[in-house]
């Protein structure tokens, strides 16, 4: 026999695609030819394959072998073919018999030992394999968990190819994936960790109950970074649909649990200033990696500093913030990642920083406003809330030995408001009230009042407001009214959402 065909899966951004194996054996100059635009690493298999094959014990056969990976129109990337690579060969040769690999998806590396290693990404190849009809995969051990979570799908485990070869002659069994409890998540941050900041805190509580996104600034010390890493300890856990995006985004950037399971906790990133536009929206050369902004979908994006950053890697943010995702475009093709996070921004006030706020600071107007002018007007426009911090007082942070409110007490409002504006949204499709096109919210039948926006008209008409600010100061009194239980906002959650966008909030306003 001279032809083969097995199945394996690769990637293109974060969706899995089928692709077939196949492996023509012909008389010629010994060689392997691999077809179908694989990328370097691919290529690579060629010596890699070879020795996994003979030190496994088998004869490479001494012919001209033809490899071609269907559809030949998709780019190939990684080295997650190798398996099917190997068993294509072998089978071809009539060193494996190819009955029981019949419609099975084969994903591994292999080591030159023919040991099978895991790979990046076997989550949302698993899923496209289920797509397209297949219920048999076999994976490397370490990868068999991770495999586990695509519903309908039997899992199978390899640790050597010499273990597939005797699964394929009927002389051996495959690995059951391991029984790994999951590890138990260690407790995150808690609110009840932060001393005062009453202002801050009621932004973060509005800011989790309607996916908005927030800006603080004030003095170091006064608690910025605190609130920000604290936010998802208030956001409800991940539900299965959503669950499944952000593991699979894990998986393929290799920084997924090892006991591969779902990701049900909001993951939270907090890239460096000095990060570049590809570690923050993604990049690289052959299968592009998703970046920072990918990797908090569903969860929160912190740029501490923010002013230090650069002014590209900044404005690079925009589009993404907007549409909820980030597409790269390179000559070989366009990618597509997931990035509905939640933007959570830190700024000092000014470079000396003096933790004493503006009573000890020695930077002018002008140079206040140059480093703060460091974020564009269209990047600060897409933020939704604006909350300046004051330095904590010795008052606030030796009070009572009563701790303040913790994040579980808060988690339960954020709960509750979000269950009322799913409930509202359902028929539409939104989740939260960030996710509402300010159109709608604009027309019957949520149009509020014009007495309850007049501070809205009054500001968007002497220029104070933009038509974007108009419409996600509406979407922040929605999300206080559903704080607040109530089925509508009024005249003061309209207040109160404008004073939160433009940085007026000093404290909540008396009900």
């Amino acid at each position: 026999m001279g032809y083969a065909r097995v199945l394996c899966a690769g990637l293109a951004g974060v969706t899995g695609h089928l692709v077939e194996v196949e492996a023509d054996l012909s008389n010629g100059l010994p060689t392997l030819v691999l077809t179908g635009l694989p990328d370097t690493a691919l290529n690579e298999a060629r010596d890699r394959v070879r020795a996994a094959v003979v030190n496994s014990g088998h004869d490479w056969p001494n012919r001209r072998i033809t490899v071609n990976l269907l559809p030949a129109a998709l780019h190939k990337h990684g080295s997650g073919f190798d398996l099917a690579i190997a068993a294509a060969v072998l089978a071809g040769a009539g060193a494996l018999p190819p009955a029981r690999l019949d419609g099975v998806a084969l994903l591994g590396e292999l080591g030159l030992d023919g040991t099978v290693r895991p790979v990046r990404g076997v989550l949302p190849m698993v899923a496209a394999a289920a797509r397209d009809g297949i219920t048999r995969v076999i994976v490397p051990l370490a990868n068999a968990c991770e495999a586990t979570v695509v519903p309908g799908v039997t899992v199978r485990a390899v640790d050597t190819l010499q273990r597939l070869v005797e699964f394929a002659g009927g002389t051996g069994t495959l690995l059951e994936p391991p029984d790994v409890p999951p590890a138990p998540e260690p407790p995150g941050p808690d609110l009840a960790d932060l001393s005062g900041q009453e202002t801050g805190r009621h932004a973060l509580e509005v800011a989790a109950a309607g996916g908005h996104h927030l800006a603080l600034l004030g003095p170091p010390g006064a608690g910025k970074t605190m609130l920000a890493e604290r936010l998802p300890s208030i956001l409800p856990p991940l539900d299965d649909e959503a669950a499944l995006e952000v593991t699979a985004l894990q998986s393929i950037a290799g920084v997924l649990p090892p006991d591969g399971r779902l990701v049900r906790r909001p993951p939270f990133q907090a890239p460096h200033h000095s990060s570049s536009i590809a570690a923050l929206i993604g990049g690289g050369s052959g299968l592009i990696r998703p970046g920072a902004i990918s990797l908090a979908h569903h969860g929160v994006l912190f740029l501490d500093e923010i002013p230090e950053m650069g002014r590209a890697t900044l404005q690079a943010l925009r589009q993404p913030l907007e549409s909820g995702r980030v597409l790269i475009s390179r000559a070989r093709g366009t990618t597509e990642y997931p990035a509905r996070a939640q933007l959570v921004v830190a700024a000092n006030p000014c470079p000396c920083a003096s933790p004493a706020g503006d009573q000890a600071c020695h930077c002018g107007p002008v140079i206040r406003r140059r480093y703060l002018g460091r974020l564009s007007g269209p990047l600060l426009d897409r933020i939704d809330m604006k909350v300046t911090l004051l330095p904590v007082r010795a008052a606030q942070l030796l009070a009572g030995p009563e701790p303040a409110e913790p994040s579980a007490a808060v988690a339960g409002r954020v709960a509750r408001a979000r269950a009322a504006a799913a409930d509202r949204w359902a028929r539409h499709g939104w989740r939260v009230n960030a996710d509402v096109p300010g159109s709608d919210l604009r027309r019957p039948p949520w149009r509020l009042p014009a007495g309850d926006t007049v501070v809205l008209h009054s500001a968007l008409d002497r220029g104070a407001l933009s038509a974007r600010g108009y419409d996600r100061c509406l979407r922040i009194a929605w999300t206080i009214a559903d704080l607040d239980g109530r089925p509508r906002p009024d005249g003061g959650d309209v207040f109160e959402a404008y004073q939160l966008r433009m940085g007026e909030a000093s404290a909540r306003p008396a009900r």
